[in-house]
């Protein structure tokens, strides 16, 4: 409903409807621990939407690297320009995100409880007709790798022109050496925790791409729904109550951890977005088939050994970068 009025002849049930979704996403919007929340309990009603889970999961990195920039060694090294700048980063594509795709996870658990599609109800969040395709395609066929590939496809498009293009964002992140020694050293890692104290998960270079970040949400999906660990995942989720912090994965560790990130509600006041709209991105670029290809994944997923010499390394390079900068 960004912005769009509602007209004179809809429906009674599906203005109800709308204001419903509407008012549930703008709470569950309000921050990155919101946003957890939110997916993951949605996740808890409807399993079969398995990227509700991979976006708890993912939301759940984010606010790592947000309390990070507050915690013991960011703020020794970086300003605080710069870490608000990063801060936005992380805040903005994860608003936008869940702005748009919350909506559609609740149209869905609308039509369920009414045993009819209501996706043409989309247009009225500015959802691209891309999804609203894809979602009647998954009422009528169930393929849920296919959904799940085609919201990972939508978010990491969405973001494209309003974060990654973005000249506030561009120059002072993207463009940053600090930014290019991590993509060029695949430290821009999302990690998976077990309650067993063992991290699995997948990096990026190149983040920039869209293909690059529609790949490795993909990879990630791999992972967390294996047969395997999924059920390790999901116990960690049950059993852990997101804070933001690093510390919410370390403190499985086998050995002690000092706590070195704090919680993200003392770290940050609640962020005021501007309710813009972009535009629908399926009308200005194509849809690849290639996104819709099986991941390839030749790369260790077990990264419990990699996560802790590759802090030491992240800490040698965020240095090195912030002495030329």
């Amino acid at each position: 409903m960004n912005g769009r009025s509602l007209p004179p002849d809809l429906l009674d049930d599906e203005m109800k409807i709308l204001y419903r979704i509407k008012e549930r996403t703008e709470k569950g919007n309000s921050d990155n621990i919101s946003r957890t929340k939110a997916y993951s309990a949605f996740f808890s009603v409807h399993p079969e939407i398995k990227w509700a889970f991979l976006a708890s999961m993912v939301s759940r990195n984010a606010g790592w690297n947000m309390c990070d920039l507050q915690g013991y060694w960011m703020p020794r090294i970086l300003s605080p320009e710069y870490r608000h700048s990063l801060f936005m980063t992380y805040e903005e594509a994860n608003w936008l995100i869940f702005r748009d795709a919350f909506p559609q996870l609740l149209l869905y658990h609308y039509s369920t409880k009414l045993r009819v599609p209501l996706f043409h109800l989309s247009r009225y969040f500015c959802i691209s007709g891309f999804m609203e395709e894809e979602w009647f395609r998954y009422w009528r066929d169930r393929d849920g790798t296919r959904l799940m590939y085609s919201q990972i496809i939508n978010e990491q498009n969405l973001i494209e022109e309003p974060v990654i293009k973005n000249k506030n964002f561009k120059i002072p992140v993207f463009r940053s050496l600090l930014f290019n020694i991590q993509d060029h050293f695949h430290y821009s890692t999302v990690l998976f925790p077990t309650v067993n104290g063992e991290l699995y998960g997948a990096s990026v270079s190149k983040f920039r791409r869209t293909d690059a970040r529609i790949e490795l949400g993909k990879r990630l999906a791999s992972i967390l729904f294996s047969k395997d660990l999924f059920q390790e995942f999901y116990l960690f989720s049950l059993k852990t109550e997101p804070t933001g912090s690093r510390y919410d994965y370390e403190r499985f560790f086998p050995y002690y951890k000092l706590r070195e990130t704090p919680f993200l509600r003392l770290a940050y006041p609640p962020i005021s977005h501007k309710n813009r709209s972009f535009g629908q991105w399926d009308q200005k670029r194509k849809i690849k088939k290639s996104w819709f290809s099986p991941p390839s994944i030749t790369e260790e997923v077990l990264l419990t050994s990699w996560y802790k010499e590759k802090q030491k390394q992240l800490q040698a390079a965020m240095a090195f970068g912030n002495y030329l900068l």
